[in-house]
């Protein structure tokens, strides 16, 4: 999920890390096991005078598999659920909004939105060999997201990237 934030003007910084679990400094190895309750997320931290929060939730949207169910493309579990940790009410309220919008749009038909809005936890930063992953291994994250079927199913979801 840092790729499309990095690239969107107003966004300061990108973070991975794990939110929503149970266990203090948990490891990448504790939560890609499944056994922390954390999911792997991203943190962003952007400027709201060049940004606006509905505009980070479209583009997490346009990211996603918003229909699938402890899962983001090839990686199953818990620990890959999509979740939205708004930081504030007014956020809540924006993330509630666009969930409901979503779940009538007409592409997912009776397909239920499985993103889940959680309270706001502790973020824990990923270990430094996955911050910003995907610049420093171009070649094996190019690998993983075509094998892992992520931008087939993103286009089919969503249409061609414009």
């Amino acid at each position: 999920m840092e790729p499309p934030y990095d690239a969107l003007p107003g966004v300061v910084s990108t973070q991975s890390g794990y939110i929503g679990g149970s266990v203090a400094n948990p490891t990448y190895e504790q939560v890609s096991a499944g056994r922390t309750g954390h999911a792997e997320a991203v943190k962003i931290t952007y400027d709201p005078s060049r940004v606006d929060y509905p505009k980070l939730l479209q583009v997490f949207w346009r990211n996603i598999d918003p229909v699938a169910v402890d899962r983001q493309f090839c990686d199953v579990g818990a620990q890959y659920r999509s979740a939205i940790f708004p930081v504030n009410d007014e956020q809540r309220r924006l993330a509630e909004a666009s969930r409901k919008a979503l779940q009538a749009d007409p592409r997912f038909g009776q397909q239920t939105i499985a993103t889940r809005i959680e309270p706001a936890a502790r973020f824990y930063p990923a270990e430094d060999t996955h911050q910003d992953y995907y610049r420093k291994n171009p070649v094996r994250y190019k690998y993983y997201r075509y094998s892992c079927g992520r931008d087939r199913r993103l286009e089919e979801i969503w249409g061609k990237a414009g």
